[in-house]
Order: structure tokens, then C-alpha cells, then sequence
């Protein structure tokens, strides 16, 4: 029997950390080695189980990085994300990023480290939202060239204290639509006297409310008829799971930035 995936939990104090603690906790192929926060953080010290609402498991929270391990998920924020990328890249350590709202500068960084390691980005770590991307990529395909064109609107659905907008898996399916079809203009919202719609665009919706874990809404309009294809989460353990696939799939494999399309197979 193999032994168990030695893993580091970068941003182990977000609600995304608690639940790859959790699940972690019970997946013989994984064992946490280290769940790791901002040095500023109110829980170093504490048991990382207790801070997951799970029984203690032994390992304390810290804002240091453990001398081995053979894998780290990082579900902080952007910064943290390239603190977290840069000891990676040192100790050369693979990394699933599954932290949201990165900048165009950001993601270049990624791209360069994995030269370097093997890294896993993908704006959502979900199994079903990388299923519906893979639906949407052929639908745009399909619909490039319908008789009077198809429309594309994108409307996102999540919880009140998130701060990017709109998410990265929005964006990301509008720049599948985007490559697809060719569309090159990208609306964020609409207000007042804007005038008939262009048929050259993708527009964006983003609503944010109460405890919403994530729901995406990627509509295709034609004339006398509609597409919606609709992707959502009901808790937060969807992306958590798929993040430690991820992590298990990166083990061993050669430097190269790797997608969720790699993991699943797709």
C-alpha cells in the first residue's frame, strides 16, 4: 500500500481550508502536514481540526511551512497565492491554485513557475462546473454561425463576501464563448439608454447574496428560441474534493501548468 500524499493546506483558516481540512481528514490517500496562514492570523496555535469543526488531528496551524511535503493546494487570496507560488517554486513543490480574483500579472507568474514545477490553475476546482465548461465550449462551436446569431449573456450567482467581480469562472467561460466565437467584446452589466444590443458581445451579470456557495447561468439567445446551460453548488465541498483530486494528480508529474480538463481526463 502506497503511503499517504503528504499535503499543505495554504489559507487553512477560510471557509474553503476548513472544508479541504475536512475532507482531507478522511481520505486515506491524504495526510495533512500543514495548514498554514497569514502570519497575522488569530488561529496559529490551534489544533487544524478543531478550526475545521472536525475531532483534533494533531496538526497546529502555523504561518511557517513544514521541510517536507509533496504537494500544496493553496485557497488564500491573490497575494497569498504568490507567497505561496514563490516558496513552491523554491523548495520545488507541486501546487493546486484554486484562490480566486488573480490579475492578469498574477497569472503570468503562474505560467512562469510552471516551467519550473508542476502546477494545477483553474478559476473553479468543481467537477460539475469543468463538465459544463466543456458543454459550453461545444455549444458556442455549434451555434458560431445560426442564422441570425446567438446572444451571449453570462449571469453569476455568489455569496455576499466575496470581493472579485465577476468570478473567475464567469470570465472563464466567457473567454471559452469568446474563443469559440469570436467574439472580442466583453460587457459588464448594463445601465441606462445603452441602445439595442450588438450581436458582437458576451455580457457579464454578477449577483451577490447571502450565503450562495455559487451558481452560473451561461445563456445562448437566438431568435424563437434559447440555451441556457446552468452549473451550481450547493455547498463548498464540491471545490475542496476537487482540489485534493488535483493535488493527488499532480504528484510525480513533470513542471507544466496543468487544468482541471487535465485531472478529469477531459
Amino acid at each position: 500500500m502506497n503511503s499517504p500524499i503528504q499535503l499543505a493546506i495554504h489559507g487553512a483558516s477560510g471557509r474553503n481550508g476548513k472544508r479541504l481540512i475536512a475532507l482531507s481528514s478522511i481520505d486515506p490517500a491524504v495526510m495533512i502536514t500543514a495548514a498554514i496562514v497569514r502570519s497575522s492570523s488569530k488561529h496559529i496555535g490551534e489544533d487544524a481540526g478543531s478550526l475545521a469543526g472536525i475531532p483534533a488531528n494533531g496538526v497546529p496551524v502555523s504561518s511557517s511551512w513544514p521541510e517536507s511535503i509533496d504537494v500544496a493546494i493553496d485557497f488564500s487570496s491573490a497575494d497569498g497565492c504568490m507567497s505561496a507560488l514563490e516558496h513552491c517554486v523554491a523548495k520545488r513543490i507541486p501546487i493546486v491554485i484554486a484562490s480566486t480574483g488573480l490579475t492578469l500579472k498574477q497569472i503570468d507568474a503562474i505560467e512562469v513557475a510552471s516551467k519550473l514545477i508542476p502546477v494545477c490553475y483553474a478559476p473553479n476546482m468543481s467537477l460539475a462546473v469543468n463538465l459544463t465548461m466543456k458543454l459550453v465550449e461545444k455549444a458556442a462551436r455549434a451555434l458560431k454561425n445560426v442564422p441570425g446569431g446567438a446572444d451571449v449573456e453570462i449571469i453569476e450567482r455568489h455569496h455576499r463576501f466575496k470581493e472579485d467581480s465577476p468570478s473567475g469562472t464567469a470570465l472563464k467561460f466567457g473567454q471559452i464563448v469568446a474563443n469559440e466565437m469570436e467574439i472580442g467584446q466583453h460587457v459588464h452589466g448594463r445601465v441606462g439608454q445603452v441602445g439595442q444590443r450588438p450581436h458582437g458581445e458576451i455580457g457579464y451579470h454578477a449577483v451577490r447574496v447571502g450565503d450562495d456557495a455559487g451558481q452560473h447561468t451561461i445563456i445562448f439567445g437566438m431568435m424563437g428560441e434559447t440555451i441556457e446551460l446552468r452549473v451550481a453548488a450547493s455547498n463548498r465541498d464540491c471545490y475542496a474534493s476537487g482540489a485534493i483530486a488535483a493535488a493527488k494528480f499532480l504528484v510525480n508529474k513533470s513542471p507544466k501548468q496543468y487544468s482541471m480538463f487535465d485531472v478529469l481526463g477531459l
